[in-house]
């Protein structure tokens, strides 16, 4: 159900009203062409919103320049030349050569703002974008009135950029998966690393979702932003376009390169050590160049096969972790069992180092990008002492709510369950015990005895139910993922069946 804002920001209905308008005005654009017109003109409207404000400051402060631009400049304000801003657009809405004018604004602004360089998009003159569409979008986005003395202006527009980006990522489908993960899901990841204070990291950061949750987080529990530095890095060279507007609008600095690159092949961050990492890397990528990294530092627990970067970017990640360093990420279901390709064994090294802390099973139809069960990875360099040699295992995989026939999310107090449960078995004197069919703390033995495989099903068993209420097409695609992980574990046994046989000469 939609919630109120509780006075920040705009209420959920509102949000939702203005993508329907805007959603109306797309013509015949693809939601991928379409998400840079609307995205880059939400963020136009921020940049003169705040500059207006402080111009209107400063214009009534003695001895104080409106047009200085080291005024702005000294305020960290993006500054805005007259024919850049919003109302001078607003005025010219309706005008034929309104795309134009749009675009010439952007070239401005770049021009007056190093750091936007590269950055805002300049295609609103493009033929195929009706015009009379794009004059009414600026009407629309317009409505988002934000006044001089307006203390929450970055909730507003954060929150409408935010919101259509979710909306942008589900009519994109697969596609949307590349600058967009699930708030829920980055929410909980957010939650149980719980970054305070340090470097926080994000080698595949799309839309800087992580670190908006991360400033949110940090907020939310009574800490400084001051006290961390982010830092990113995004292949897709409009996702870091989108990562830059996103973190702006929120008055966010962060270092993601001064442009788009392969965080495999040129690691623009190759000195970091973060004290936190947080990543939605692509799922089961065959075309990440493997075989031109042959002997790369970052493979310090096997060389990961070159069909399936799963495991290289587990590897970079510990990499680039501090020595108490934690890190939490998302990755595809086979990761927690493949053998194939030296997967297996990499994993085997991973155990054995102490670096795995915690698993967690999700449940599907979490993300617009993929219909793959999905799970969540925590890894540490510094685990409690009191939980050397263990790894939590938590199945989530009923957990959550369904907002339609296909998509699922979690509640606030789904994320406090399972965040609470990894806290407490973190926490010394902490009352953790294992819930059946939930949870599990599990030592390095028993995983050796299930093949070193790290299925939470596996290790915490089912729980009981009183009747099975449990809705036949999420039980069914729960008892074919099972036997997915049946067959692939039957295959392993087989495997090492026939390899001893053929040790004793029987085959």
């Amino acid at each position: 159900m939609p919630s109120p804002t509780n006075g920040k920001g705009l209420t959920a209905e509102e949000t939702k009203a203005l993508w329907a308008s805007a959603d109306k005005l797309r013509g015949n654009l693809d939601s991928a062409n379409y998400k840079n017109v609307v995205l880059g003109l939400i963020f136009l409207k921020y940049i003169s919103d705040t500059f207006q404000r402080l111009y209107t400051e400063l214009q009534n402060t003695e001895y104080a320049n409106a047009e200085d631009r080291e005024e702005y400049a000294a305020q960290n304000v993006f500054f805005v030349p007259e024919d850049a801003r919003w109302q001078k657009l607003a005025d010219s809405a309706k005008l034929a050569n309104i795309g134009v004018l749009i675009d010439n604004a952007m070239r401005t602004i770049e021009r007056e703002n190093t750091s936007l360089k590269g950055v805002l998009p300049q295609e609103y003159a493009r033929p195929e974008l009706d015009k009379r569409s794009l004059g009414g979008l600026i009407d629309i986005i317009g409505k988002i009135t934000l006044s001089e003395k307006d203390s929450h202006a970055q909730d507003k527009l954060g929150q409408v950029y935010e919101y259509f980006l979710s909306q942008f990522a589900s009519n994109e489908g697969k596609r949307g998966g590349e600058f967009y993960t699930a708030k829920s899901v980055v929410t909980l990841l957010v939650e149980m690393l719980e970054p305070y204070e340090g470097r926080i990291y994000d080698p595949c950061c799309g839309s800087g979702g992580m670190f908006v949750q991360s400033e949110k987080f940090i907020q939310a529990h009574g800490g400084s932003v001051k006290n961390i530095s982010i830092f990113g890095q995004e292949k897709n060279a409009t996702t870091w376009r989108l990562c830059k507007m996103n973190l702006a609008i929120r008055g966010i600095e962060g270092n993601i390169g001064a442009r788009s690159a392969d965080t495999f092949h040129q690691n623009l961050h190759r000195n970091l050590r973060a004290d936190y990492i947080l990543a939605n890397p692509p799922f089961n990528m065959s075309d990440w160049g493997g075989e031109l990294l042959q002997n790369d530092p970052r493979w310090a627990y096997g060389m990961p096969p070159a069909g399936n970067a799963n495991y290289a970017w587990i590897q970079h990640m510990i990499y680039h972790l501090s020595a108490k360093g934690r890190a939490g990420f998302v990755l595809s279901n086979s990761s927690m069992s493949s053998n194939t390709s030296n997967e297996g064994v990499i994993r085997t090294a991973l155990i054995n180092a102490d670096l795995i802390e915690c698993m967690v099973a999700l449940p599907g139809k979490l993300f617009y990008s993929t219909a793959i069960h999905v799970c969540l990875w925590f890894i540490s360099k510094a685990k409690p002492e009191h939980r050397q040699g263990q790894v939590l295992f938590i199945d989530a995989h009923n957990i959550g709510y369904m907002i339609d026939r296909t998509q699922r999310d979690f509640s606030d107090e789904d994320i406090t369950k399972i965040a609470t449960i990894h806290r407490v078995w973190r926490t010394p004197d902490g009352d953790y015990a294992d819930e059946l069919g939930f949870c599990k703390s599990v030592g390095r033995d028993e995983i050796a005895k299930h093949g070193d495989g790290l299925t939470p099903g596996r290790y915490v068993g089912t729980a009981e139910k009183e009747a099975d209420d449990e809705p036949f097409p999420e039980k069914m695609q729960r008892l074919t993922t099972q036997l997915k992980e049946q067959f692939a574990e039957s295959a392993r046994l087989e495997a090492i069946i026939k390899e001893n046989l053929r040790i004793l000469g029987y085959e």
